[in-house]
């Protein structure tokens, strides 16, 4: 019996974690005892059932259910606590279930990693949206030292309005959007920033992967944004960190 592995959230039509865990297991020599696949499910409600196998070793977690997944699990990684988000799910040997998350590490390895990071560091960064991934978004973020401006359609307690925006692009260097407009396949979407006042000191990064290059980033760099960085390393470096958990 196959090792099974598998991403749970709904709709699933955007994801690309079954083509690169199948790929990654026959790289490592191990489709014949492992074996990728993909959980839509309609409402969290339906999670436990999927626990019903011995095969399950581990699950990915994706929008709308990385916060709605966390009362149903045995155990919580420490830092998933503190994120309040979970993305990564192990299976343990005696059957309970312990949550992390996993999107903080690749987040911010590629932050750190970007040619640019010298440039905006020193400044203010915007989070789009409040969601899951926003969560390990703005905790990587703030590690790193970062002042972060919590950003939503609807201002409330620390969080600002995209109507504010205009008032405070002269004192960010980020711009992160962490919700899933202009994600395949309404890639006409974008978060509603004022971009007729980005300049060079301003560098968009979009945690969306597919397509690569989102309506938010092309608007960026027609507007004259300093530089933009595609989801797609951020991606591999969660997966990366998924796989580790799962192994050790």
């Amino acid at each position: 019996m196959k090792s099974l592995f598998g991403l749970i959230g709904y709709p699933l039509g955007h994801s690309f974690s079954k083509r690169y865990f199948t790929e990654k297991f026959e790289q490592l020599g191990l489709q014949d005892s492992h074996a990728y696949t993909q959980f839509e499910i309609p409402t969290i409600e339906d999670f436990p059932a999927l626990l019903g196998t011995e095969s399950i070793k581990g699950f990915n977690v994706t929008i709308p259910y990385k916060q709605q997944i966390i009362p149903f699990l045995d155990e919580i990684d420490p830092a998933a606590a503190r994120i309040g988000a979970v993305n990564t799910i192990k299976i343990l040997p005696d059957g309970r279930t312990c949550g992390y998350n996993t999107d903080y590490f690749g987040f911010q390895g590629t932050l750190k990693a970007w040619s640019a990071y010298p440039h905006f560091k020193s400044l203010s960064a915007l989070v789009l949206g409040q969601g899951g991934a926003a969560k390990a978004v703005i905790a990587a973020i703030e590690d790193l030292g970062i002042p972060v401006i919590k950003v939503s359609r609807q201002a409330g307690e620390g969080v600002v309005a995209y109507e504010a925006l205009p008032q405070l692009m002269e004192s960010v260097g980020l711009i992160v959007n962490t919700t899933p407009l202009g994600m395949h396949p309404n890639e006409a979407a974008c978060p509603p920033i004022p971009y007729e006042l980005l300049t060079s000191q301003h560098y968009l990064y979009d945690i969306v992967y597919n397509p690569l290059e989102t309506t938010f980033l092309k608007n960026g760099l027609a507007h004259g944004a300093g530089g933009i960085h595609t989801g797609i390393e951020m991606l591999y470096g969660q997966a990366d960190k998924a796989w580790e958990i799962w192994q050790s």
